[in-house]
């Protein structure tokens, strides 16, 4: 491909800042696809967005050369924008995969009948655990018996690190485009899935054995982060913030405690992934990121949807049935 381009689907929170923002500075255009009508007309028209980087020192990174489709009536257009495009990103959450998978399947054949050599990788921005077995099963289902797919298509797993606040009305209101983050910019992914080079991306942090990456994040982080906020609302039912329940030093400590539990039983499952030291320092460093004030991250936000977060594959019920009771180690 002599151009640069990403076809990103889904222009949320992570669509922009994170994989956006991290092709968009390294000289890719980013084509979104979304079937929100009026933020694809305002991408259009802007042609950019800014992400506001909430710390200590606030900054503000515009993403340049952004376009946008209307996902939901311009099929065509993106069949087209697949067929042409250097890499693709999914990042629409799974019960929207079903949806957007029989098109980009479309796409990938119009790409094979113009180029039977050309592969295409696609970056899976989504918090689910063998997203890459998933989104292979289901392009089975459009793609002809006899389309080389382990050949031409890179399923490519990742761990989303990043943390980005539901932002209120008022902010909104200011600039529809605007999404907050915090600081953290690194893009954990499955570096032996992609077909030829990996992008040169700065942000990119390919791993050779993603599931212990992906599991990290699922029993560390995603499992520290609901701990604070049904501890912290158990404690400080009163609390809007997570940061506020963290200044509790019981909180934060039965917190800690959980997250080293969780670690333990990862450390002996991933014993050649990671190290204590490695696990131990991650703790602490989430530990810090849960406590950017400047966030303003919701108890609510990071508790809610129970059915999900506390059924039997995640962060809770996940680490204790697959791992911690097969190992025969402590889950209390």
């Amino acid at each position: 491909m002599n151009k640069k381009s990403i076809l990103i689907f889904g222009a949320g929170k992570i669509g922009r800042s994170f994989i956006g923002q991290l092709f968009g500075l390294s000289g890719y255009e980013v084509v979104f696809s979304d079937i929100d009508a009026e933020l694809v007309h305002l991408l259009n028209e802007r042609k950019s967005y800014p992400v506001v980087i909430k710390s200590e020192n606030e900054e503000t990174i515009i993403v340049p050369n952004v376009r946008a489709i209307n996902g939901a009536n311009k099929q065509a257009v993106i069949i087209d924008e697949v067929q042409n495009t250097s890499i693709v990103a999914v990042s629409v959450g799974k019960n929207a995969l079903v949806h957007i998978i029989p098109i980009i399947a479309q796409g990938i054949l119009k790409r094979y009948e113009r180029n039977a050599d050309l592969p295409l990788n696609i970056i899976i921005a989504e918090n689910m655990r063998s997203g890459d077995e998933f989104i292979r099963q289901e392009l089975q289902k459009h793609l002809p018996s006899d389309y080389p797919l382990t050949k031409l298509i890179g399923l490519i797993e990742t761990s989303i690190g990043k943390m980005v606040p539901i932002m209120t009305k008022e902010d909104l209101d200011n600039d529809p485009l605007a999404v907050f983050a915090e600081p953290y910019n690194e893009l954990i992914l499955d570096g032996e899935a992609f077909i030829g080079k990996i992008p040169d991306v700065q942000g990119l942090s390919p791993k050779k054995n993603i599931k212990a990456w992906v599991d990290r994040k699922a029993f560390i982080h995603n499992l520290g982060h609901a701990t604070a906020a049904y501890y912290g609302n158990f404690k400080h039912p009163e609390a809007k913030y997570i940061f506020e329940v963290l200044q509790d030093v019981e909180v934060i400590e039965f917190v800690k405690k959980t997250m080293h539990q969780s670690a333990a039983v990862l450390l002996k499952i991933y014993s050649e992934d990671f190290t204590k030291e490695h696990l131990d320092n991650h703790i602490d460093d989430l530990l810090r990121r849960f406590q950017n004030k400047h966030l303003k991250d919701t108890i609510l936000r990071i508790g809610q949807d129970l059915p999900r977060k506390l059924g039997p594959n995640d962060r809770f019920m996940g680490i204790i049935r697959l791992l911690a009771i097969q190992q025969g180690m402590k889950y209390d």
